[in-house]
């Protein structure tokens, strides 16, 4: 396995800079997602890092060697990709075996890396079937399966369950949880969602514009996020941002040098009652999700509020009702979009 080190990498499509100007360190055997909205550069800074495409400025180093130049198959990675490229006309053991097979391995030797690597992965009962016999959530083993046979120095995932319904994401995220733990390996994986970075990364890097705007633990960019780009984007439901004089009074102190504008507060650290003092609105949305209840609240002054409260609340869609903070949790950010505040 290996560590990956990544210096001022730039990657431009003619005159447009997408990737710009990147720095990374990922350690050995660490497990980093990649996250943000569609285009903001995550997928090609995979690519990047494969060899799938050519940087345009800086390094790529894995172990301490430069590789930059390399081609993908000399960096001795191995990338799961969204749709999962199997042979329709091949066995499961077929389709796992191929990469050995290509590499000059013999049949003996290729099959009994296959075996461990089904062993792995439960698939050993489906090694005779074609793709076509295969379960969505099944195929994406396979696929996984693929790149294991090959001990590879690190895996690359670019959206892996992307296509997978409801279910078999919450299953598959779970097996590559495991997996990871399991291999013992160096992981990057690339999504839109962030509950899948929340779930599955020791660090979670957070992209925008092809810039980081954020790197850490998933509870230290949930709890502290830098600016509001990142705290509006972790976390379901997201934080609510809301203007100082919504806000109304002094709040709490800032520990920046700028002057606060917009106050942020996750929903669970919103309270709501159906009668008492605070900010005022109605309830225009009630979402109801078993043991939490997540409610919108319309402001007097037009902004939308959620907060978390519980079934048993009695509240209805319709009601006027009162907001309060929990002042421990209150985020300030300046016109710029910094965060000037640390949570207790």
């Amino acid at each position: 396995m290996a560590g990956i080190s990544i210096q001022g990498l730039k990657k431009a499509f003619g005159s447009t800079l997408v990737i710009k100007g990147v720095d990374l360190e990922i350690a050995d055997k660490e497990f980093v997602v990649f996250v943000g909205p569609s285009g903001c550069g995550k997928s090609t800074m995979l690519r990047l890092i494969a060899g799938l495409e050519e940087s345009s400025e800086g390094t790529i180093s894995l172990d301490g060697e430069d590789v930059t130049s390399l081609t993908a198959s000399e960096r001795g990675l191995a990338m799961v990709f969204q749709s999962y490229a199997l042979y329709p006309h091949k066995t499961v053991r077929e389709n796992m075996a191929f990469p050995l097979r290509v590499a000059g391995m013999s049949k003996a030797d290729a099959d009994q890396e296959v075996d461990r690597a089904a062993d792995v992965l439960q698939l050993t009962p489906l090694l005779d079937r074609k793709p076509k016999e295969l379960s969505g959530g099944q195929r994406q083993r396979v696929a996984i399966g693929r790149c294991i046979v090959r001990n590879p120095k690190a895996f690359l995932f670019d959206e892996p369950l992307s296509n997978l319904d409801a279910a078999l994401r919450v299953e598959m995220r779970v097996q590559i949880a495991k997996l990871h733990r399991q291999l013992d390996a160096t992981m990057i994986y690339v999504t839109h969602d962030q509950v899948e970075a929340m779930t599955l990364a020791n660090r979670i890097v957070v992209f925008s514009a092809g810039r980081i705007e954020q790197i850490g633990t998933p509870l230290e960019l949930y709890t502290n996020p830098g600016n509001l780009f990142v705290a509006t984007f972790i976390g379901s439901p997201k934080m609510n941002i809301l203007t100082m004089t919504e806000a109304g009074g002094k709040t709490r102190r800032s520990t920046g040098s700028g002057t606060p504008t917009h106050l942020g507060i996750r929903p669970e650290h919103t309270f709501i009652k159906s009668k008492g003092k605070g900010i005022k609105g109605t309830i225009s949305v009630s979402e109801h999700l078993g043991a939490d209840s997540f409610y919108h609240v319309e402001t007097e002054d037009g902004e939308t509020i959620v907060a978390r409260g519980h079934l048993s609340d009695g509240l209805r869609e319709g009601d006027q009702v009162g907001l309060s903070f929990d002042p421990d949790h209150i985020h300030l950010f300046d016109a710029e979009g910094r965060c000037l505040t640390q949570a207790k």
